[in-house]
């Protein structure tokens, strides 16, 4: 696959986003195109649960956070510029990097962790 050479840049950006909770968590995978870690093992979903991820695709770089879908009131407070780069519902889609919307998807990042903690899941 052949990406835009800007790619890689946004994907290590998102991947910064991250890496603080793959110390914390466990990191799944760690490649020049794919970051993804997951929370342990969960009684009450009977399996470990994904925390986030970056992909390098095609059309863009997709950074998914399952907090957001298990919790959709985390996206209470999130700016109209940040929902436009969302795919579904619980994926954002970049080009380039936005570094604004970068730093409010870090806080996002951290709110989701949190809630996860406090909710139990991990």
């Amino acid at each position: 696959m052949t990406v835009k050479p800007e790619y890689p840049l946004v994907f290590e950006a998102l991947k910064g986003i991250l890496t603080p909770y793959a110390k914390k968590l466990t990191l799944k995978i760690d490649t020049p195109n794919s970051y993804s870690i997951d929370g342990p093992y969960s009684e009450r979903f009977k399996k470990e649960i994904f925390f986030a991820a970056v992909q390098i695709k095609k059309n863009y770089v997709s950074y998914h956070l399952m907090p957001i879908y298990i919790f959709p009131e985390l996206l209470k407070d999130t700016s109209p510029e940040l929902k436009k780069r969302m795919q579904g519902k619980s994926c954002f889609n970049f080009k380039i990097i936005e570094r604004d919307l970068f730093t409010e998807l870090k806080m996002l990042t951290n709110r989701g962790y949190t809630l996860f903690i406090k909710d139990g899941i991990l």
